[in-house]
């Protein structure tokens, strides 16, 4: 029984450990984060638009699964946990036959390495002095450090460049590893939500996207918002001015655009929208007396304010309906939209003893324009608006934007590094005991740049042993092998 349950965990960690399971594990991951950018996802669209891009059904099921919140769903959570076991797996695995190989260069290379190796070359030599100089020359040329290495009664040059090469895979490893556990912990622990603010309120209470709210620990108020348009009039951008209020008094204010948000205190506050509250701010109006006695007056009137037109009567401003229809006898909000206003003065007549509803525009069935004391011609309407705020708490983006770094880092040295060694061992042939100069060299990636480099090492050699080669041409042998 023993016996069976250590092969099977033998089995099961060569199963996680292996690579094919990881690139399998990094595909999925792969299309169901592509998922997550194709299907609308929420809170970041906002209710009508979902409900207008999918069919009742449709938003059922897709919420149901997680994918309208695939970053946030413990299948993707779970995914991302599994995937991060098996690079650090693999790593484990793998990572001492590599920390051998970067710790303990192999330097003196014996005679089945030689054999084996390709590119390399034979030059003769007149002595084991004359090629080793020769060598720690033309490496020298070609700006590469040359060390000499002594094993026993036996010499040779050895120089490389880049060994940190070796390791970028695990560079790699450890920047997936940090992305991922940013997005574990933004799927945990973050959150996201939406909070409109119309200019001049306060508020600290966000809806989230299931239709709970959270309370944050600070208000923010919206001093100012508003849209800048094209020529043509299409919506070009928009802004609020927020401030962040706490224990009473403001400790931070910005203007903020689309991705350009306010963070404080870990949150994170995006301009998403921008509109018409259905409020208005203030009716401009000039009033004339009927009786045609009095002078003009220009007046200024907030929702609910009463202003004195004389001494005798009042007009205050009742109702605003930024689009109305009228049923019954009464007037009655058809949308929050402005496309057909509608505005309600209450004026008051003390001699008269009696109020009298004026309405803009005139309507017959409900209002008492022609019998009013004065006349009232509006001139200016200033709609109030609203600023729509995404709202996110992401407390594991500094382990996906470090990871991004690292993976940018680690990428190019996978890519542009390359790990280049260079060896040249004087060998004597046992049976006329001449000498020759063997040269070999390896990289680990990008071969055919390397070959024309190992080239110009051996022309530089060359160059250093043509006086060997002008005193005995006999013996210019020259030996080519690999695999």
């Amino acid at each position: 029984m023993a016996v069976h349950l250590r092969a099977l965990a033998h089995k099961t960690w060569r199963t996680v450990a292996s690579i094919q399971t990881g690139v399998v594990l990094l595909i999925l991951v792969v299309i169901l984060s592509a998922a997550g950018t194709i299907v609308l996802q929420r809170p970041v669209t906002e209710p009508d638009e979902m409900q207008s891009a999918y069919s009742p059904q449709a938003l059922r099921i897709l919420d149901a699964g997680g994918l309208t919140d695939v970053f946030h769903a413990w299948w993707f959570l779970g995914l991302m946990l599994l995937v991060s076991l098996c690079i650090v797996a693999a790593s484990v695995d793998r990572f001492p036959n590599s920390w051998r190989y970067f710790s303990r260069p192999y330097k003196y290379p014996d005679e089945s390495f030689r054999r084996a190796l390709h590119p390399q070359k034979s030059l003769a030599i007149a002595d084991e002095e004359s090629g080793l100089v020769a060598a720690q020359r033309a490496l020298h040329a070609l700006g590469y450090k040359p060390e000499r290495v002594v094993r026993e009664d036996h010499f040779s040059i050895f120089s490389e460049r880049s060994r940190i090469s070796e390791l970028a895979v695990y560079i790699v490893h450890a920047s997936l590893l940090l992305i991922f556990f940013g997005t574990v912990v933004d799927g945990l622990w973050g959150w996201r939500g939406t909070l409109n603010l119309n200019e001049g309120q306060t508020s600290n209470i966000v809806e989230l996207r299931d239709g709970t709210t959270r309370t944050l620990p600070f208000a923010i108020r919206c001093d100012a918002a508003g849209q800048e348009n094209y020529k043509d009039g299409t919506p070009k951008k928009w802004w609020s001015r927020l401030a962040v209020v706490e224990d009473g008094r403001d400790v931070q204010k910005k203007e903020i655009v689309v991705n350009d948000p306010l963070l404080y205190s870990g949150v994170r506050f995006y301009q998403s929208s921008y509109g018409p509250n259905g409020k208005v701010d203030k009716l401009v109006l000039v009033a004339t007396p009927s009786n045609g006695s009095g002078e003009k007056q220009e007046i200024g009137l907030a929702l609910n304010d009463t202003v004195p037109l004389d001494a005798d009567t009042t007009v205050r401003f009742a109702e605003f309906f930024p689009d109305y229809a009228v049923r019954d006898g009464q007037v009655y909000r058809k949308s929050n939209q402005l496309e057909n206003p509608a505005a309600h003065l209450a004026v008051t007549s003390k001699s008269a003893g009696q109020d009298f509803d004026v309405w803009f525009p005139p309507m017959d069935e409900v209002a008492d324009n022609s019998k009013a004391p004065y006349q009232f011609q509006a001139t200016d309407l200033k709609l109030g608006h609203f600023t729509g705020l995404q709202v996110s708490h992401e407390p594991g983006q500094w382990g996906v934007w470090s990871g991004v770094v690292l993976l940018g880092v680690g990428l190019s040295f996978v890519f542009y590094v390359v790990h280049i060694r260079f060896w040249a061992v004087p060998v004597r042939d046992p049976k006329t005991g001449k000498y020759s100069l063997w040269i070999g060299g390896s990289a680990n990636r990008n071969r055919d740049a390397f070959e024309q480099r190992f080239n110009d090492l051996v022309a530089l050699m060359e160059k250093e042993l043509k006086p060997v080669s002008r005193t005995s041409p006999s013996e210019q042998v020259v030996t080519v092998a690999g695999n």
